[in-house]
């Protein structure tokens, strides 16, 4: 079940219930999707060597919350991070804010993106440079998601770290103690300070009630290469994957989804128009990078990535290039080339 076909369905129930809560984003991102794989994105015009077969073939949106091209996205992180592949222990971190400061982060999701960012990062930064901890560098992934399972508004960052740094002076890398990183409610300690008096500086009033222990879970999820493969597929399904969909009737739309407590599916039925909202209301603000790269794992840090990589006698090779799909030829099955791009009609203005 397709969500462009659910939101074209419920459009004008859902514009009609929402309109005060519609951003411009929000727009796009309907646009966009509504578009995808149909002429109105772009088409590709195809051509087959064999038997001079010619089609036009329609081109994705490439919207970063269309389910339909996520697959692609996830593709391209992993090809990235393997790259950097680390013979080593690798950690998640996630980091969440609690559930009294959602309305201020909603009304303010630029900056305290942007906060959330840079004290979670800091504070990993600065407890793998402690003397009692690692006395390093460390290299860090960090990936913001704003929903919960349910699909709730549920703003978190979850940060991938290999298990290691680099000490600068010594230029000897330190290794983990076994499948262990941080203290996990150390870390939500100093990340609790450190967030609301960002908060401050920010002139952003939080409430006055506010939990003294917040959640920060930090787990070890593997070694190498199969833990990135594990990462890449958690971190980087859309908001909702379209075979999670699983109904839709008499005007309400049925979700799949497994509940992070006891590991069981449980479905979740709503109005067709509170669904697509369920969905778009996770539309990130215009240009805003949900993925983030920190440290050694950093682009600028290519050098220092590669001395550790030697250290480790990691085999260094290049990285090859992810081809292009290969359309086949409706008539002969043949390879069809590519010879030209047409443009969307709304995009000719």
């Amino acid at each position: 079940m397709q969500l462009a076909s659910l939101i074209h369905q419920y459009l004008v129930a859902f514009k009609a219930k929402y309109a005060a809560q519609l951003l411009p984003g929000h727009l796009r991102a309907i646009g966009a999707i509504l578009r995808c794989r149909t002429p109105g994105s772009g088409q590709m015009l195809l051509h087959c060597s064999e038997c001079t077969e010619q089609l036009q073939h329609p081109q994705s949106c490439g919207h970063r919350n269309c389910p339909q091209c996520q697959n692609h996205e996830a593709s391209q992180w992993l090809d990235r991070q393997q790259a950097k592949l680390l013979p080593v222990d690798y950690f998640m971190v996630t980091f969440t804010i609690p559930c009294e400061l959602r309305v201020l982060a909603w009304r303010h999701q630029t900056t305290l993106y942007q906060l959330l960012f840079a004290t979670a990062v800091g504070t990993l930064k600065d407890f793998g440079l402690n003397p009692k901890q690692l006395a390093a560098d460390i290299g860090m992934t960090a990936v913001l998601h704003t929903h919960s399972r349910r699909l709730d508004y549920h703003p978190h960052l979850h940060v991938i770290v290999p298990g290691g740094g680099i000490n600068r002076t010594t230029r000897q890398w330190k290794k983990t103690r076994g499948k262990f990183l941080f203290n996990q409610t150390a870390l939500a300690s100093v990340f609790r300070a450190r967030l609301l008096a960002a908060l401050k500086v920010a002139d952003l009033t939080p409430p006055s009630k506010l939990p003294d222990q917040w959640v920060v879970d930090c787990r070890h999820v593997g070694i190498g290469a199969p833990a990135l493969k594990y990462l890449s597929r958690y971190l980087y399904r859309g908001v909702i994957s379209e075979n999670n969909i699983v109904a839709n009737q008499n005007g309400k739309v049925t979700f799949k989804y497994i509940d992070s407590n006891t590991g069981q599916s449980r479905y979740r039925t709503l109005k067709g128009e509170d669904f697509v909202w369920l969905v778009l209301q996770h539309v990130l603000p215009k240009g805003f990078r949900r993925v983030r790269d920190y440290g050694f794992l950093h682009g600028n840090a290519r050098k220092l990535l590669v001395l550790i990589q030697l250290t480790l006698k990691v085999m260094i090779t290049a990285r090859p290039v992810r081809p292009r799909p290969v359309f086949s030829c409706p008539r002969c099955r043949s390879p069809m080339r590519i010879l030209g791009f047409i443009r969307p009609a709304w995009s000719s203005g």
